[in-house]
């Protein structure tokens, strides 16, 4: 059976693109998640691991593609080596084939513990962020729709239950809640 050679790419978000990552790099298939690296429910990294073959190689742009968590990262490669593939980081000239390497474990130590960490720092950037903003007095999450709050009270006033006004404005049941403690609200 050939050979095959694989590139993941990974981004977190649907609007930033992969163009960075693995540039020129040649291979058979690729496999690209636009989801966060802090956990390893990703379609394409699942699917990946599954098509693999003893004897494949897999290319990743960075250790913080492949995982944002070192316990996910050392499970993620021994989950690969166990399967007698390779995998080889290119930004930090890594490369894993199952055989014992003290120097490549450490280096893979330190920078999945730099991983982490960076990832720790950016969530508490976030949640600073949001605290500072609700200071000021800034709103999150989506608006009221209160023409559609009327016409879920009009309904309710009519009779029918929330979970019939729900399924007929199709939304969700929350929203018909919502819209019936407004109206007790106004009244």
């Amino acid at each position: 059976m050939k050979k095959l050679t694989f590139n993941y790419l990974r981004v977190s978000t649907k609007i930033q693109n992969t163009e960075r990552q693995l540039d020129n790099i040649p291979c058979d298939r690729q496999f690209i998640d636009k989801a966060s690296g802090k956990n390893t429910e990703r379609p394409e990294l699942e699917a990946l691991l599954r098509f693999i073959q003893p004897g494949d190689h897999i290319n990743v742009h960075s250790i913080d593609r492949l995982a944002r968590n070192l316990k996910d990262l050392r499970q993620l490669i021994d989950v690969i080596t166990e399967k007698g593939c390779s995998i080889q980081f290119h930004k930090e000239s890594l490369h894993f084939t199952g055989e014992q390497n003290a120097f490549q474990d450490l280096m893979l130590n330190m920078l999945g513990a730099v991983a982490e960490f960076e990832r720790a720092i950016i969530n508490e950037r976030r949640l600073e962020g949001i605290a500072k903003a609700k200071e000021k007095g800034v709103q999150f999450g989506r608006k009221a729709d209160l023409n559609r709050y009327d016409e879920i009270n009009r309904l309710l006033g009519e009779g029918l239950s929330m979970r019939t006004v729900a399924k007929q404005l199709k939304c969700g049941l929350s929203t018909v809640q919502r819209a019936k403690a407004s109206n007790t609200l106004l009244d």
